[in-house]
């Protein structure tokens, strides 16, 4: 059932106010829980039922006079940093490694590919990417099938990575534009199954809805073509994504240099996956810190507020008191 969580839609098994708890993996003894602004008290939680379409609040307790701690969270899940980060193009499986570090990112994306059965002393990702410092993303990128991401998907998950996986349904091998009509489906179907799927798609608001409607946790928008860096070239239906879309905004592909992050921050986006821009940067490693600095600098001047653009100057020192 889908129930409305702090605000956000949130597809829940759970029966009751314990057992969503539980889910979230939240302890009990210290929130509040109110449902449909009815506040239940604690020794109601495990009998307290919930229904299809029920408000649910949660509330804890922060330092007085603290705005609340700006975190990012899909389906439960808690993400320390807004950067996410792939793993190709880079000379190395070291240097990968160097750079994922200086970025400061906690998601790293990966592909599904086949073991090397010949060379068994081929390396391997995961011996420099600890998952249990990183949460590893696996993709289905590559796939031009519904069949075929929906393949990869299960075969991710049954290696025991994540149920998260990043949605990718490729509908022309020039652009790497994504087929809609394809991700749409295979959103739904492992939507389903029980995955967290991330879809890849355009920066469509109506497509953008419509994934969130199959499924999607959350909506992985491109700025423009993959590995293109030419950073965001539609910001006004980034916008209107933001304004429409009750799901995280996540900004994945096309993204070139540090600026082009703290743009997708500062629109309002949650999240800025990227790939191409670091590994293919001549000084991988400072390319990494410093997309780590702009999402943070993005991120707080979205939350300071700018200030309104205007058509002539406006004096910054008062008039009054001069010579």
């Amino acid at each position: 059932m889908r129930l409305v969580v702090n605000g956000e839609n949130h597809d829940s098994n759970a029966g009751t106010v314990q057992e969503l708890l539980n889910e979230l993996r939240i302890e009990p003894g210290k929130v509040a829980v109110e449902v449909n602004l009815s506040i239940i008290k604690k020794s109601d939680y495990g009998s307290c039922r919930l229904k299809d379409g029920d408000e649910v609040e949660i509330v804890n307790f922060v330092g007085g006079g603290d705005k609340m701690e700006d975190k990012l969270i899909i389906k439960g899940i808690e993400f320390k940093s807004r950067l996410w980060v792939g793993t190709g193009k880079y000379k190395d499986f070291e240097e990968t490694r160097k750079a994922i570090e200086a970025s400061g990112a906690d998601v790293v994306t990966v592909a599904v590919r086949r073991v090397n059965v010949i060379d068994r002393k081929s390396e391997n990702l995961l011996d420099f990417i600890d998952p249990k410092k990183y949460k590893i993303l696996p993709n289905t990128a590559g796939c031009y099938t519904v069949e075929d991401a929906l393949r990869y998907s299960r075969l991710a998950r049954e290696a025991g990575i994540s149920d998260m996986i990043k949605l990718e349904v490729i509908g022309d091998e020039k652009t790497l534009f994504p087929d809609v009509v394809g991700l749409l489906k295979a959103t739904e179907i492992l939507a389903k199954e029980g995955f967290i799927v991330l879809p890849y798609t355009n920066d469509d608001p109506i497509m953008a809805k419509r994934l969130v409607d199959a499924g999607a946790a959350a909506v992985m928008p491109l700025a423009a073509p993959i590995g293109s860096g030419l950073g965001i070239r539609n910001p006004y239906n980034i916008k209107i994504i933001l304004e429409t879309v009750k799901a995280p905004i996540i900004v994945d592909a096309g993204v070139g240099t540090a600026s082009d992050v703290a743009v997708a921050m500062e629109l309002g986006c949650d999240a800025v996956l990227l790939n191409t821009a670091i590994a293919g940067a001549k000084d991988p490693i400072a390319m990494a810190e410093a997309m780590k600095h702009a999402v943070i600098a993005g991120r707080l001047a979205y939350r300071a507020g700018r200030i309104p653009k205007k058509l002539y100057a406006t004096a910054s020192s008062p008039i009054e008191g001069m010579l």
